[in-house]
């Protein structure tokens, strides 16, 4: 196998005999996650209807996009459906699974990005997705928050909420993908973090280590080699895993709008909001591999930057006001925290 500083050495995958219907399960259920996010986010919104376009794929495969669009609560919401296959993965994946090389691939995932109106009601984003390649096959997903204003019960309530999906089906999952999740949605060229996290993994096949990411001194990688290699783990329990994740979303999430999208708010508030979609622009764009596999395989470029924000804004040398409600996001918000067990003030 060949690896670099930045891609991550994987075990051998695992001989255990998958499955004959892999397939048709994860399919269902990502639909089905799809239809569960959409007709809430509609009730919720109770303006905003979502329009579907169904699209296809040259080369095999295709899905269905959905986006609200000057809704009450969600000025854009898009939640996507997608299921590709074809010849070959493209570099970004290859990079980091060298042993897929040669097979055909199947590729399907729900991904969600909500920008909300209110600059006190966070954006979001969701993702979760199944690869086949060959022999080779894993899981993959998340969901995280990106908050504009500081508060500390929405980002405990929403951390809490997917540690106990997390719990549920092992008790080392949450600390190792927090973690990750701290360090995935990291911007470099700025020094700060997107958001407040919540849960990112990718590449789980049931063996090895949980960290299965590229940083070999971050505190994902070295909070799992501490706790060291789990039991195997079988393609029916991580299914069952990432269906819990699914589903713990709009617990999550719902109960934070419903606290904060009727609270008022002026100018000052929605330009710093606007300000701040900026930085979520500058991540997709640059570091989100969602995007770039999107659009190495070829995908639908409206459905796969439906994840930008209608309107935003960049400032030169913005600077937030010293005791400032914008400067406590960047000085405590905007680096990882241990929101579990954060006591607020």
């Amino acid at each position: 196998m060949v690896t670099n500083s930045q891609t991550p050495t994987l075990p051998a995958q695992s001989t255990q005999t998958l499955p004959t219907d892999t397939k048709a399960r994860v399919s269902q259920f990502m639909k089905q996650l799809q239809d569960q996010i959409t007709q809430r986010l509609t009730q919720l919104d109770g303006v905003g209807q979502f329009q579907e376009d169904m699209w296809e794929r040259p080369e095999g495969g295709g899905g269905r996009s959905r986006v609200l669009r000057e809704g009450a609560i969600f000025e854009q919401a898009g939640v996507g459906f997608s299921e590709v296959w074809g010849s070959h993965l493209p570099p970004s994946i290859l990079a980091q699974r060298p042993e897929a090389t040669g097979h055909d691939f199947y590729a399907i995932g729900t991904s969600m990005v909500l920008h909300p109106r209110s600059p006190y009601v966070p954006t979001v984003h969701l993702n979760y997705r199944y690869f086949e390649a060959g022999p080779v096959w894993w899981f993959g997903g998340g969901a995280d928050l990106t908050p504009y204003y500081p508060f500390a019960e929405d980002a405990i309530h929403f951390h809490k909420t997917l540690k106990q999906a997390c719990d549920a089906h092992h008790p080392e999952y949450h600390p190792v993908f927090k973690r990750w999740c701290d360090e995935y949605f990291y911007l470099k060229h700025r020094g700060e973090t997107r958001g407040i996290g919540g849960l990112f993994f990718d590449y789980q096949d049931g063996q090895g280590e949980l960290y299965r990411g590229p940083h070999k001194d971050g505190a994902a990688a070295i909070y799992s080699k501490q706790i060291g290699t789990p039991e195997p783990r079988s393609w029916e329990q991580l299914f069952a895993f990432v269906q819990e994740c699914g589903n713990a979303f709009l617990p999550a999430y719902v109960p934070i709008v419903e606290r904060r999208h009727k609270m008022e708010y002026g100018d000052r508030q929605r330009n710093f909001q606007l300000y701040r979609r900026g930085r979520y622009v500058e991540f997709n764009l640059v570091y989100d591999r969602g995007t770039i596999f999107g659009l190495q395989t070829n995908g639908r470029t409206e459905s796969i930057l439906m994840s930008l924000p209608p309107l935003v804004r960049w400032e030169y040398g913005y600077q937030p006001e010293p005791n400032s409600p914008e400067a406590q996001l960047y000085e405590t918000f905007l680096k990882p925290q241990d929101w579990v067990n954060w006591v607020t003030q």
